[in-house]
């Protein structure tokens, strides 16, 4: 999702010359010596780092070992792999659960490991601390100009959409969808519905992560949100008045709530002159109808 939407903001970029190379043409991240193979034949001279194994609440607790290892895989193959090659700029992405569990809200960048992370995506965001930390410390120590972007939740066109493995928001979107075709008379919820989340539009971070390239002296790691969240109990009426569910909505309390609250402070670079600019509310007619679009042409990604 996140590499489609900065292929649609770069390719509007005058003078850039986009390298494209997936798993499926040979290139594993996880894996060094392909990523070295790639780096020693492209030469790159800017690289985003946006690459991932992501998942939601469920997919975090039942698969901690894959998230942790081959997080830190991409990160460590990539860092050291572009100083190593000689590329003088690197933009690491990395995500809001960055930051403890319980640090005051909204989370500023000072909060990072003040506390004790949220357990049920421990594994992934200590991969995703470890890279922001290679890249600052390779800046630190070698001049390089590696840096790093915390994006808050993200939707938009080209999410995943599995059943079981899915963020939030795109399993509201099929779950909801899928029960106003069948006509239910309801659709279960996890958790009661009280934490708060900001969701931030994928090409909305395009834009930002295009603005933070432009920047000559960037922050070492910055946040990158709206600054306004909802409930989920919110979240979940407004999926369902955009797919047109007309049933009840019943939420499982014996199912895991997360993090209380998750909002990021995003005056720092607000301040730096970037701020988004897609609400949720458009942005969810938006996304709705990328996948009922991509649904029909048979290329969901699930």
């Amino acid at each position: 999702m996140v590499g489609s939407a900065l292929v649609r903001r770069f390719q509007r970029e005058p003078g850039v010359n986009l390298i494209f190379r997936s798993r499926k043409d040979g290139l594993d991240l996880t894996n060094r010596a392909s990523v070295d193979a790639f780096l020693s034949a492209e030469r790159p001279d800017t690289i985003i780092v946006a690459a991932a194994r992501v998942g939601g609440i469920h997919a975090n607790e039942t698969f901690p070992a894959d998230f942790l290892y081959d997080n830190l895989a991409i990160a460590t193959h990539t860092i050291d792999g572009a100083y190593r090659m000689g590329v003088p700029r690197l933009l690491f992405l990395g995500s809001s659960c960055i930051y403890p569990k319980l640090a005051p809200q909204p989370l500023t960048e000072e909060s990072l490991l003040t506390g004790p992370l949220e357990p049920t995506n421990e594994a992934y965001a200590i991969a995703k601390i470890a890279g922001l930390k290679l890249a600052q410390a390779y800046r630190k120590q070698h001049g390089v100009s590696y840096h790093s972007a915390m994006p808050t939740n993200l939707y938009g066109p080209g999410d995943n959409y599995h059943p079981q493995n899915s963020h939030v928001l795109p399993a509201l979107i099929r779950r909801f969808d899928e029960a106003a075709i069948a006509g239910a008379k309801e659709v279960v919820a996890w958790g009661t519905g009280s934490p708060r989340r900001e969701f931030l539009h994928v090409d909305d971070l395009a834009d930002a992560c295009a603005f933070l390239l432009r920047l000559t002296e960037p922050p070492d790691w910055i946040n990158v949100g709206t600054g306004v969240d909802v409930t989920i109990k919110t979240l979940t009426e407004q999926v369902a008045a955009v797919t047109g569910f007309k049933g009840e909505i019943v939420w499982d309390a014996n199912r895991p709530d997360g993090t209380p609250r998750k909002l990021l402070d995003c005056s720092r670079l607000t301040r730096l002159g970037w701020t988004a600019r897609i609400g949720l509310e458009e942005g969810l007619k938006q996304t709705f109808a990328a996948y009922r679009a991509e649904k029909a042409a048979g290329a969901l990604r699930v």
